[in-house]
């Protein structure tokens, strides 16, 4: 059963990259799959299935136990609540394939969205995503004195979360949509443009390419093709 209070109905959207990712998983998803599977993240043969944001679910976002279950699965050594407070990430788009591996996704489609700090409700909420932080960042060998709680703070925890699931056991994959060309946001014309700007959030939070390739995927698709 889907927990309501972490299901968000989103209007059509009209500008941005929340305009984009709608388009692209209610009209375009062989574009999204091909690219998933240029990277190797899924075979030709195992469909995936987009489970959000659906126009016809009002295209309702999920975050927390929500998309969890929207996924069906538990989290069984590891638990969410004991990882992260309520309220974490709300993602963009969510994807399941045949073979039950599942793809969270994060639309971007101007630079200045990529910058963003933890503004947690409490002390407590605080200190407990710092933990998950601090455990997140060691698994990932960073050996940064960047502070992943500041300025790249989104990346750093949809990279934890996804984590979260591939602890459990899960086959979780975290997919960065950068979109080009979308002019009314002035945002990248190239994606060689985009490729600069991740190149600073990953020299920033210490992360190696080589250890993000089985589980991050960066995918750059031209608003033009939508």
């Amino acid at each position: 059963m889907v927990n309501y209070m972490a299901r968000f109905i989103q209007a059509e959207a009209t500008k941005g990259s929340q305009k984009w990712i709608q388009k692209l998983v209610n009209g375009k998803q062989q574009l999204l799959d091909s690219l998933i599977e240029s990277n190797n993240f899924v075979s030709e043969n195992d469909h995936i299935q987009w489970l959000s944001p659906l126009k016809e679910d009002g295209y309702a976002e999920y975050r927390d136990e929500a998309c969890l279950n929207l996924f069906g699965v538990n989290l069984k050594a590891y638990s969410l609540g004991d990882f992260w407070p309520k309220n974490g990430p709300q993602w963009d788009a969510l994807g399941k394939s045949a073979s039950g591996k599942l793809f969270l996704v994060e639309a971007k489609s101007h630079i200045p969205e990529l910058i963003s700090n933890l503004k947690a409700s409490n002390q407590a909420s605080t200190d407990k995503i710092l933990g998950s932080l601090k455990q997140v960042r060691e698994r990932f060998g960073s050996k940064t004195d960047f502070d992943w709680s500041r300025t790249f703070y989104q990346y750093a925890n949809r990279l934890a979360h996804v984590d979260l699931l591939r602890k459990n056991g899960l086959s979780a994959y975290l997919l960065f949509v950068y979109f080009v060309n979308d002019r009314e946001m002035n945002g990248p014309k190239t994606s060689d443009e985009w490729k600069g700007a991740i190149q600073l959030v990953h020299c920033c939070l210490g992360l190696r390419e080589r250890l993000l390739k089985n589980s991050v995927a960066d995918i750059f698709i031209d608003v033009r093709d939508l």
